[in-house]
């Protein structure tokens, strides 16, 4: 008994540290068992899409599970290791819901998926067109007073524009970005922005170069009961009728500042005493050009009698 006493308080301390540690082995092992549930974000991937094809909606990238097991084994999950690949190999054009089961996540023994939110994804997928439409110029604002776009010109004119056949194919044109006009009198150099109507839309090109050509704005203007002047002649004389009418056409500022007295006139160069048809004449301002005239011919009589003043043979 002596001995069996001394045997026991020999290495007395060694025994007590032993014993603590199988007994805490033995919590932590049987806490470990205990079942529990956790809570997993895992990404989805989206894969083997045939070419020529397109998913243009915007489908989950993660989704949600709730995994129950054993306390261990749930704290060695890795989400990214769970990733589900969603093969999209014979997906047809359109909406196709695909339905996600327990099965698909490959979760360690003992450990199953209760709850998978959402359980099911929505892949739209449309054929991806390619077509050239041309580039049209967004303005905002206008030219000057009296001036206005006489030409535009855009290089490139046309861009190439690929993307889902039910934005692509609805297409008529692409847009820049607006180009601010304040009331430019001369031509105008701009490098724009192509704007893409869609994000799943591509330009073959970004940007375009501008010229617009800004000219004065062209006007017809008519100027009524303009005395008609007889040129070139000594003798005293009656014209009949003596006014006559015309439209002008020319840049709108010009017409406006325009005097006409002394544009209309017939030559009586040569004429001798007697009467006379002239056709009636009009001197045109640069720029001008006459659009309409009457009368088109006037009759003068021509006296014998010379003229004292030249003034004073325009009356009738």
């Amino acid at each position: 008994m002596g001995d069996f006493a001394r045997r026991m308080r020999r290495n007395a301390g060694t025994r007590v540290i032993a014993l603590l540690i199988a007994v805490g082995l033995w919590v932590f092992v049987n806490a470990g068992q205990r079942g529990a549930v956790e809570t997993l974000s895992v990404p989805i991937s989206y894969r083997s899409i045939p070419p020529g094809l397109v998913i243009v909606n915007h489908p989950p990238d993660f989704v949600k599970i709730e995994v129950a097991g054993p306390r261990t084994l749930l704290s060695l999950l890795d989400p990214e290791r769970l990733t589900v690949r969603l093969d999209l190999a014979n997906v047809p054009t359109g909406r196709s819901d695909l339905k996600l089961s327990p099965s698909i996540f490959s979760v360690p023994r003992q450990t199953s998926v209760t709850r998978i939110t959402p359980d099911e994804v929505h892949v739209d997928v449309d054929r991806i067109v390619m077509r050239e439409l041309p580039v049209h110029l967004e303005v905002d604002g206008q030219p000057g007073p009296n001036f206005e776009i006489n030409a535009i010109d855009l290089r490139p004119s046309v861009v190439a524009v690929s993307g889902p056949s039910r934005y692509v194919l609805a297409l008529q044109k692409i847009d820049t970005e607006p180009l601010e006009l304040k009331g430019e009198s001369t031509d105008v150099e701009a490098r724009l922005t192509l704007l893409s109507p869609d994000p799943n839309v591509h330009l073959g090109a970004n940007r375009v170069q501008v010229h617009l050509d800004i000219t004065e704005v062209i006007a017809n203007r008519e100027f009524k009961g303009i005395p008609v002047e007889v040129r070139d002649t000594d003798f005293k004389f009656r014209i009949s009728p003596q006014k006559a009418n015309i439209t002008l056409r020319g840049p709108a500022v010009k017409l406006d500042g325009l005097d006409p007295k002394g544009l209309v006139y017939v030559d009586a160069r040569g004429g001798d005493p007697g009467a006379h048809e002239f056709p009636v004449q009009v001197d045109l301002p640069d720029g001008m050009q006459l659009v309409k005239q009457s009368p088109v011919h006037v009759r003068v009589r021509i006296y014998k009698e010379k003229r004292i003043d030249i003034n004073d043979g325009k009356t009738s």
